[in-house]
């Protein structure tokens, strides 16, 4: 094959990406569940808007790698998404760096462990801000693009404790129950618009956080790696096993095609059993 007939292969593999022309949101996707979906759209053909915190020369790297790896614009902003003018602020930026929002990811989420009579009023507040007020806010920014164009895509990433809880978790179990309902009036909302929202309910999946959540475990009870994977943090996953990101990936860049456009107010468990129960 010389090197005219590798160009037109290339050019035809491009041409056949699902997500080519669209523009897609990601937020938290610095790292993880969410850099793990910007890496799959990019693959798509989307142009990527990365958000979230972290090392901004890690973030400038990782903008780069992406942007040459699939041939489209990367670019990133640093909306504070415990803010409620953050939304609109993340929406407007994506439009004057690569144009109106095709596709909206809501991924940013933080946790905290601890009893309600013990739980922090500040560590409350900002969990439900960022776990679900933040979608809202976004969503009601990139809302009317969408339909003004007739067509999108929303992709909320809830938890398998959007659907059943555990104890100790009470700010986090109810914002992704909140990410969940919400998900389901935008579904309705939106059902004639040409625009789909669903859920992706991952259980744990590996990611550099739970790596670091096993070795903090494992020192603090003493026991060893494969007992904290297997009786703690798999404990309620019946297949013992960590999802990856880019599982959870491939799945929103289904979601995001036109293959899923009667697909909408779902919630979609990615835990390996763990709800079946």
């Amino acid at each position: 094959m010389n090197i005219m007939e590798v160009s037109r292969t290339t050019d035809a593999a491009a041409a056949k990406r699902s997500l080519n022309g669209r523009v897609a949101v990601i937020t938290g996707s610095t790292s993880g569940i969410g850099l793990g979906i910007a890496e799959r759209l990019a693959a798509e053909g989307a142009a990527i808007v990365l958000n979230g915190f972290g090392d901004p020369r890690e973030i400038e790297m990782t903008r780069d790698r992406i942007a040459f790896e699939n041939n489209v614009p990367v670019v990133y902003s640093t909306a504070d998404l415990s803010q409620a003018a953050a939304g609109q602020e993340l929406i407007s930026f994506a439009a004057e760096a690569v144009g109106e929002v095709d596709i909206l990811i809501n991924n940013a989420g933080i946790q905290h462990v601890a009893p309600i009579e013990d739980f922090p009023m500040a560590k409350w507040d900002a969990i439900i801000a960022i776990n679900l007020s933040s979608a809202f806010h976004a969503v009601r920014a990139a809302l009317p693009g969408m339909k003004r164009r007739g067509w999108g895509r929303i992709v909320n990433i809830a938890s398998a404790h959007g659907l059943v809880a555990s104890p100790y978790k009470s700010a986090y179990v109810a914002a992704k129950h909140g990410v969940v309902g919400l998900s389901k009036t935008i579904a309705l909302e939106t059902a004639q618009a040409g625009i789909t929202c669903n859920v992706i309910c991952p259980g744990y999946v590996w990611t550099p956080l739970v790596e670091k959540q096993i070795e903090d475990q494992a020192r603090t009870h003493s026991i060893p790696r494969d007992k904290v994977v297997t009786d703690i943090l798999l404990k309620a996953q019946p297949n013992k096993r960590f999802a990856q990101t880019d599982e959870i990936g491939a799945l929103a860049a289904f979601l995001c095609s036109e293959s899923a456009a009667s697909i909408t107010g779902a919630s979609i468990p990615v835990d390996g059993g763990w709800t079946a129960q």
